[in-house]
């Protein structure tokens, strides 16, 4: 059988552009949440790009610097642009701003994990992942939680993906890795010999056998089934919301 990971950031849950803006004016900053949500895809091909170019696993405050500059009405200086980016970095451990669940990707997780299908997040995070998965009350779907900033070591490294395949009890080439960022996700995934779903990639980009494209929930489905879990090829049918209490995980 095989195992399924997912990215959290952009991949589980959507940046919450209103709480950003609530944070940003807590530093004299008016944004306007329409132009933070306009201005995410270019700052996270700003991202993919300084993964590229050896920038580091998480370059977190790249992105967030570049989602500000595109998103903003009239430029910000420097010294106010630094300031409101490590900012936003030093609150996240407190306040995530991940937290918007994406449509059919929980649904999905929880499907998977109702099946017998060993389910679990790795995501290039700030040390406190599991902690906002519990807060959310997401938890139960997940057997581990692989947090980059608690672990010591990020995707797109081999290490990440190899440390949670083996605590999901499968062999990296028995393991889906679902995630939005090509470099960290696909590439990365790839690489330590799993296969790959780029969520909401670009299906022009050739990829290999190992990998697919999904614009969505039902897409990732479907190339799930593709690769053999055929347990999802339907929505399970709707049930209680209150679940029984949470699996055990690592973290």
């Amino acid at each position: 059988m095989h195992a399924v990971t997912f990215d959290f950031g952009q991949t589980l849950a959507a940046l919450d552009a209103d709480l950003t803006v609530s944070r940003l004016a807590e530093r004299s900053l008016t944004f306007d949440p329409q132009r933070i949500e306009a201005a995410l895809p270019d700052a996270w091909r700003v991202y993919d790009d300084a993964i590229h170019r050896g920038l580091g696993g998480h370059p977190w405050k790249i992105f967030m610097r570049a989602l500000l500059e595109r998103a903003t009405s009239s430029p910000l200086d420097e010294e106010a642009l630094t300031s409101a980016v490590d900012f936003l970095w030093s609150e996240q451990p407190r306040k995530n701003l991940w937290r918007r669940p994406i449509p059919g990707m929980l649904e999905l997780a929880e499907d998977l994990s109702d099946a017998g299908v060993p389910v679990g997040i790795i995501s290039n995070s700030e040390g406190r992942l599991a902690e906002l998965v519990a807060e959310l009350g997401w938890d139960d779907r997940f057997l581990v939680i692989a947090d980059s900033g608690r672990l010591g070591m990020d995707k797109p490294g081999r290490a990440i993906f190899a440390w949670t395949a083996e605590r999901l009890g499968r062999p990296l080439d028995r393991v889906v890795h679902v995630g939005d960022s090509l470099a960290a996700d696909v590439e990365g995934a790839l690489d330590a010999g799993m296969r790959a779903v780029w969520f909401r990639g670009d299906a022009k980009r050739a990829l290999g056998e190992r990998a697919r494209v999904a614009k969505d929930a039902s897409e990732v489905r479907r190339a799930l089934v593709e690769f053999g879990l055929t347990a999802v090829a339907e929505r399970v049918p709707t049930r209680a919301s209150t679940r029984p209490g949470s699996r055990q995980r690592s973290t």
